[in-house]
């Protein structure tokens, strides 16, 4: 049996995208570290992540399911380094208000973490929670790996539990040191060598 077909996504889906991502996310220790106030949790975690993902749409690679119930965001990190989101500072601080100050520390712990080596940013994959241990995941990861390894090119990703962290090394992600919010919820910074190298 064939896993479900994975396309590129365009601009048009960026806000769809965006809510996958929150609301996949939700169950997550990080983002109730994030936004504490659990009724507006979902949409502050959308607006923030409709900034990384049109970010991605300009300078990176979107994939999702047909029915968009799992998507994946690819930012390629080869040569120069690429150009931060337009406006963030203040795009930011729109999207997150009195929690902005959490959001900026966890992007300097992710940058502190970061890799300087070649290589494709994993910044988000997220299945819906109902379709979740379907494949879903599997078939975005599988997707861009061929081309990854086609092409010789290393990835990095930041897993965000315990069972993201056993599924990325499944598909041959070594995880190293984990870095750590206030609150002691672990991220797991991991790397996949390109298959065959």
């Amino acid at each position: 049996m064939s896993g479900p077909t994975v396309e590129r996504l365009g601009a048009a889906q960026t806000r769809v995208v965006a809510e996958r991502i929150a609301n996949s996310f939700l169950v997550l220790a990080a983002t109730r570290w994030l936004v504490p106030d659990a009724a507006r949790r979902e949409a502050v975690l959308a607006d923030h992540f409709e900034i990384m993902v049109d970010h991605a749409m300009r300078h990176g690679l979107v994939h999702g399911t047909a029915d968009r119930s799992g998507v994946a965001v690819w930012l390629p990190q080869v040569g120069q380094p690429g150009p931060e989101p337009v406006d963030y500072d203040q795009r930011l601080a729109d999207a997150c208000g009195e929690w902005t100050d959490r959001f900026r520390h966890l992007d300097d712990l992710f940058a502190a973490s970061h890799p300087h080596d070649d290589h494709h940013h994993l910044a988000f994959l997220a299945v819906a929670p109902q379709r979740q241990g379907q494949g879903i995941g599997t078939a975005l990861l599988r997707h861009h790996h061929a081309v990854l390894d086609a092409e010789g090119v290393p990835a990095y990703l930041e897993a965000s539990s315990e069972s993201s962290r056993d599924l990325y090394a499944r598909h041959g992600y070594r995880g190293s040191e984990p870095f750590r919010l206030p609150d002691g919820t672990p991220f797991y910074p991991m790397w996949r060598d390109p298959a065959g190298r």
